[in-house]
């Protein structure tokens, strides 16, 4: 693992809260995306050393959306910065770490995801963020 790369907050409505992360907080925005195959409207926000990843369902099938009917609004996930998923990935299995995924997912801004389920965590939800490959 390499840093943590972002934080990830599940939000009901994504502009709402981009207005309170960067008029009231002062963070810049550096872009807002829709990550189609999660269901997800994400905007990323720059909080210094780390961004802010907030993320919007896009339907009522999306992960985002049953987080935040079950749990409400707030922190979903932290993600952490790998190059060579897949490598991490087997890495990890072979641990005994328990993944969301058998292959990592396509992510925002062409990165690749995979998640690390909460039970081999201690209850957190940890993401797999490999940007190597996407020019970010």
């Amino acid at each position: 693992m390499e840093n943590v790369d972002h934080i990830g907050i599940a939000v009901r409505n994504l502009d709402e809260q981009i207005t309170y992360y960067t008029d009231v907080l002062g963070l810049p925005l550096l872009k807002i995306e829709e990550v189609v195959t999660e269901q997800v409207r994400v905007a990323f926000i720059d909080a210094g050393n780390t961004h802010i990843e907030l993320l919007e369902p896009m339907s009522e099938e999306s992960a985002i959306f049953k987080f935040i009917e079950k749990r409400g609004e707030g922190i979903h996930h932290v993600a952490l910065g790998v190059k060579g998923i897949e490598g991490k990935m087997a890495d990890l299995r072979e641990q005994g770490v328990r993944l969301l995924s058998d292959e990592p997912r396509p992510g925002a801004g062409g990165s690749k995801m995979a998640f690390i389920h909460p039970k081999s965590s201690n209850g957190v939800l940890y993401e797999l963020y490999d940007k190597s490959e996407s020019g970010e």
